[in-house]
C-alpha cells in the first residue's frame, strides 16, 4: 500500500475517532491555508500524513527505548506509546488537530488503530 493509501486510511480513522471521542478534533481552530471551506479537509489530510510519518519514524525509536517498561507491563505500555504519538501530532499547531489529554489520546489511538485495521481490510490494495 502506498503513501496515499495509508494517508487515506489514517484520515478516515482520525475522522471517525474525532466523531466518537469528545476530546479529539481536527480543523479547530480552522487553519488558514487559503482554500476556504476545504481548509478543514486539508487539515485532516495533513494530520493523517504527519501521523503516518510519526508512526513510521518516531514510534519505532520510542518503542525500542521503552522496551523494558513494556515487558514489565506485559505489553500494555504500547497503548501509552500510541497515545503519546497522537499527542505529539497534536502538538504541531499548524495542523489544527487537538487532543485534550493523555487518556483521550490513548483511547483515540485505540480507536484509530481498530478503524485503521478494518478500513485497510476493506480497501483493496
Amino acid at each position: 500500500m502506498g503513501l496515499i493509501g495509508r494517508t487515506l486510511i489514517n484520515a478516515i480513522a482520525i475522522a471517525i475517532a474525532a466523531a466518537l471521542i469528545p476530546g479529539i478534533s481536527y480543523g479547530h481552530p480552522v487553519p488558514a491555508y487559503g482554500f476556504g471551506a476545504a481548509d478543514q479537509w486539508l487539515s485532516l489530510g495533513l494530520t493523517a500524513f504527519v501521523f503516518g510519518i510519526v508512526n513510521a519514524f518516531v514510534r519505532p525509536i520510542i518503542e525500542l527505548i521503552s522496551m523494558p517498561i513494556t515487558c514489565l507491563t506485559l505489553g500494555l505500555f504500547h497503548f501509552v506509546v500510541a497515545g503519546l504519538m497522537l499527542l505529539l501530532v497534536s502538538a504541531i499547531p499548524i495542523l489544527g488537530f487537538q487532543v485534550d489529554n493523555i487518556i483521550t489520546a490513548i483511547i483515540g489511538a485505540l480507536v484509530i488503530g481498530i478503524v485503521g485495521f478494518v478500513v485497510a481490510r476493506i480497501i483493496p490494495h
